[in-house]
């Protein structure tokens, strides 16, 4: 682990959240989320008739969830240090230089390349399973740490 990194989280008190924290409260966000895309897109769903209806009606609205998915992650990191999963988990985002809440620019940074990420195979999810302060692409880009609150 960088030493910057470690000495901040010794004098700071804080731990650093684990994987199984992140992943579960990835799990509820995306749950979370999937079933407001259902929910404001239920009149259409209705009409769908075979499977192959779904696909396309899901495909058509992909632009709209990703929006809604970095408008989603922005807004609660920013405001609370935390998504609702990550509420759920008491765990939170924060920024390395100031130990607090990610401020608008680090929090629509950090939303942008988790997107991107996810695009990417989870590749940044990976790398952050393997890298010692558990830092993912878009915590790498953004600075940020998740930890214990």
């Amino acid at each position: 682990m960088n030493e910057t990194i470690e000495n901040l989280l010794h004098r700071e008190n804080l731990t650093l959240a684990s994987i199984k924290k992140r992943a579960f409260a990835f799990f509820i966000d995306e749950m979370l989320l999937s079933l407001l895309l259902v929910i404001a897109m239920s009149d259409s769903f209705s009409k769908a008739q075979t499977i192959e209806d779904i696909i396309i009606l899901t495909n058509t609205y992909v632009f709209e969830y990703i929006l809604m998915k970095i408008v989603y992650q922005a807004f609660f990191v920013m405001q609370y240090g935390a998504t609702i999963g990550k509420l759920a988990l008491k765990i939170k985002v924060i920024e390395i230089q100031t130990l607090a809440n990610p401020n608008v620019i680090v929090s629509l940074n950090r939303a942008i390349f988790r997107i991107i990420s996810e695009m990417l195979f989870y590749l940044g999810f990976l790398w952050g399973m393997l890298d010692p302060a558990r830092q993912t692409w878009h915590d790498k880009t953004a600075k940020t740490l998740v930890v214990n609150a």
